[in-house]
């Protein structure tokens, strides 16, 4: 999905997960690894991603927003500097979340030990849906399939 905006807007793409593949390959075993090497990408990646934002180029993030202080990371890029933006809550049930991954692990083997259903029921505990509390011009994608 994040591809398919990008292209339509022209925008440049950058994916947490490719970032995280290139800078720290095989490093990244479990759920706690992902969570010490994302840490300590997004302050770089912060960065990088206003300097873009600010040269007129819109950029699409493929990161999770699952909790809020995750999405508070986003919401630090845009709202210092009155940057418009458009964050996605995927409505898709577990069902279809599962077949997706499945599929993803067979396009995407290397990531099949970290892209298995133990791992999503753990993260998928974590989720904390978006309020209208946090400001964000949310745009809700509702479906069997996002």
């Amino acid at each position: 999905m994040s591809g398919k905006i990008a292209r339509e807007r022209e925008a440049v793409l950058i994916s947490e997960d490719e970032w995280l593949a290139a800078l720290f390959p095989g490093e990244i075993n479990d759920f706690n690894d992902y969570i010490r090497y994302s840490s300590r990408l997004k302050p770089v990646l912060k960065s990088h991603v206003e300097q873009v934002l600010l040269a007129g180029t819109s950029v699409v993030l493929d990161f999770p927003g699952n909790t809020r202080k995750q999405r508070a990371w986003f919401k630090d890029i845009y709202s210092q500097h009155g940057i418009p933006h458009e964050p996605y809550y995927l409505l898709v049930d577990d069902e279809v979340c599962l077949k997706q991954l499945k599929q993803r692990q067979k396009e995407q083997p290397e990531r099949a030990q970290f892209d298995t259903e133990e791992v999503f029921r753990m993260v998928t505990g974590y989720f904390e849906p978006p309020k209208e509390s946090e400001g964000f011009n949310l745009q809700i994608v509702e479906g069997k399939s996002a």
